[in-house]
């Protein structure tokens, strides 16, 4: 029996969905405990390629029941689309999937409030993919919003969307509202089956023995409160944020995994200290193929970043690391690793928690001599080229934190634990 988080830990996008595919064959429950559909978690298998927004990543395995906590917001449209996307390519859902009926709901108002929210922010753009998250997260926070165990009773949601549309100073028409609520019921007609408290699941699945496995969405650099806020995304991230969004106690962990690139990217507005433009960027854009899962947007590139790695590795209390991506370093001749930060005439071996104080750091690096090979066919650590090994060993030294797994490549194949 073992319970492991698989997180993030840095701005997303660190490919979690990929180790937790290639970690789940002994999983009995994947769950997502936070986030929503702005999530992209991509897997590919044996050259075909999947993209999750909501459903966990876990479900690509036929005995694998995949659980969605109450700490996250759905979109209710988007994940029947998601769930017949699925079950068109062949996935068999039958008592897999779950979701808690506690989970809040993201509805076409929460989107319009999104897109008006980035505009009115001119001073703090915070580049949100539109979809509606963060007002769906405040309206939870102000008791105002809606869950999907409120689908059930029909009387009750009617109320409740008049009152959010009040609480918002909207006029809501009674031709308005019937779209809505037509569209919620067919919603709820799909999804009714698959809903319903996780949290006495969890706690029976751990008295059983069961292997669980905890993955989380965006990255720990984009947690609302530890992260570079205000450009961060609206739930918490970090590992402490699993009791909150699942009902199963991060005491109850045997592991936490931290998952980070071989380098840096950032998605949307905000401080990254070590991010490089020109050709490199454009380079290790291409050959890793960073644009967003969700947006199509390019991600923006930078250096491994030590400084801001240790930070994450520190909040989450990471047992081991996984270091993806490896592969797409290669035929850089010369690669560098931010080992401290100058400020004021000062150095810091820690992030200072201002994004403008964060925005204004120069980065100190160290160097190390790249490699030619093609890694991508590679299993094991010792068969890796010896400045790869070096460049390993030097990420886990900084952050004195074990690398556990490697990637060098897109497939579930291309892993491999050291």
């Amino acid at each position: 029996m073992s319970t492991i988080a698989i997180l993030g830990c840095m701005w997303g996008d660190e490919a979690k969905a990929k180790i937790i595919d290639y970690l789940g064959d002994s999983a009995d429950y994947v769950v997502r405990f936070q986030g929503g559909s702005n999530a992209g978690h991509t897997i590919v298998v044996d050259g075909r390629k999947y993209v999750f927004h909501t459903v966990p990543s876990g479900i690509l395995y036929p005995k694998t029941k995949c659980l969605i906590g109450a700490g996250v917001v759905i979109d209710p449209k988007s994940l029947v689309e998601e769930i017949k996307e699925l079950e068109d390519s062949g996935l068999d859902f039958a008592k897999r999937l779950v979701i808690d009926d506690r989970a809040g709901l993201v509805l076409p108002l929460h989107q319009e409030l999104d897109r008006n929210n980035e505009e009115l922010l001119a001073s703090a753009k915070i580049g949100t993919t539109g979809r509606g998250i963060g007002p769906a997260y405040a309206d939870l926070t102000s008791r105002v919003g809606i869950r999907l165990g409120d689908l059930a009773h029909p009387a009750y949601l009617r109320q409740r969307i008049k009152e959010l549309y009040r609480f918002h100073g909207l006029h809501l028409a009674s031709n308005e509202l019937k779209e809505i609520l037509d569209s919620l019921k067919a919603s709820w007609q799909v999804l009714k089956k698959y809903c319903m408290p996780i949290e006495h699941i969890l706690h029976e699945a751990r008295l059983s023995g069961a292997n669980i496995l905890f993955e989380g969405a965006q990255g720990t650099l984009l947690d609302r409160i530890w992260g570079s806020y205000p450009y961060v995304t609206s739930s918490c991230t970090i590992a402490d944020a699993i009791g909150i969004g699942s009902g199963f106690s991060a005491r109850y962990l045997d592991e936490v995994l931290g998952i980070f690139k071989s380098y840096a990217t950032r998605v949307g507005e905000g401080p990254f200290p070590t991010e490089i433009h020109g050709d490199l960027a454009e380079q290790i854009r291409q050959q890793g193929n960073e644009f967003g899962s969700t947006t199509g947007r390019p991600r923006r590139i930078g250096y491994f970043d030590a400084v801001l790695a240790a930070y994450s590795s520190r909040i989450n209390a990471l047992d081991g690391i996984a270091v993806t991506l490896l592969d797409v370093l290669s035929g850089i001749e010369e690669l560098k690793i931010c080992v401290g930060y100058e400020y004021k005439g000062k150095t810091l071996i820690s992030p200072p928690s201002h994004p403008l104080e964060l925005n204004k750091v120069t980065p100190q690096y160290i160097s190390l001599p790249g490699w030619e090979d093609d890694i991508s066919a590679i299993r094991s650590f010792a068969a890796l080229p010896p400045t790869a090994k070096k460049y390993i060993d030097a990420i886990q030294d900084l952050l004195e934190v074990p690398v556990k797994v490697i990637s060098v490549g897109k497939d579930r194949s291309q892993t491999f634990k050291v």
